[in-house]
């Protein structure tokens, strides 16, 4: 394995864990604080929205900060990573997420490993996370195009806003979503629904990679006189 993709899947695998672990300890936190339900969902999207801002400012320059497999697909359609590498992205993405979850058990004395038995599914919370994911893509995407170097911190606000304004609380990520069937916590969804959450999440992507194509590329010449005339 080059060395170069050692380091980026090292940082994928790392970033990924940083982040579910991220979620899953803040969730148990909130939820040994306070029995106020409102209260809890706030105290687990502000670190959350957070850590992404960290994550993405630090391992963004190694492997381009994805930490989700969505993300990664939509940039190795885009010609933005080799396709050959999207596998081992994904592989490191998902492993790093259960350990993060297992890494939050062990710092609240947990058992490592734990099986959520919180019921995720239904029509709504599938098109919520569709429309989660897309607006992440929305975001990645127009932030590149616009305002690279602001990509962290408007992520960050992305998530911090959708665990709010979806019903599902904004997983938008196939590998935490894998990562948060590992833990009976705050956090957790039950394994049994895993799977469609991220079917609505690829389909969100997906349709994230097309609008964007319309909307973010740059004007040709001849359009842009046609504007100006």
């Amino acid at each position: 394995m080059k060395q170069d993709l050692l380091r980026r899947l090292i940082a994928e695998g790392l970033g990924t864990l940083l982040l579910v672990c991220t979620v899953v300890g803040s969730g148990i936190m909130a939820d040994k604080l306070t029995d106020d339900v409102a209260l809890a969902l706030l105290g687990n999207t502000i670190p959350t929205g957070a850590i992404l801002v960290v994550l993405i400012t630090i391992f963004g320059p190694i492997s381009g900060a994805h930490f989700n497999p969505a993300v990664s697909l939509v940039m190795a359609l885009r010609g933005e990573l080799r396709w050959a590498e999207l596998a081992p992205y994904v592989v490191l993405q998902s492993v790093g997420a259960v350990l993060g979850s297992m890494v939050a058990h062990g710092m609240f004395d947990l058992s490592i490993v734990q099986y959520s038995t919180t019921s995720r599914t239904g029509g709504a919370q599938w098109f919520a996370e569709g429309v989660a994911t897309f607006g992440l893509l929305m975001t990645i995407l127009g932030a590149v195009r616009f305002r690279s170097e602001s990509v962290a911190v408007m992520v960050g606000l992305y998530i911090t806003a959708a665990y709010w304004f979806t019903a599902s609380t904004s997983f938008a990520n196939p590998a935490v979503t894998i990562g948060r069937a590992f833990t009976d916590t705050f956090a957790g969804i039950a394994p049994v629904d895993v799977s469609s959450f991220i079917l609505a999440q690829i389909a969100g992507a997906l349709v994230a990679l097309v609008i964007a194509g319309v909307l973010f590329t740059p004007a040709t010449d001849a359009e842009t006189a046609e504007a100006e005339a």
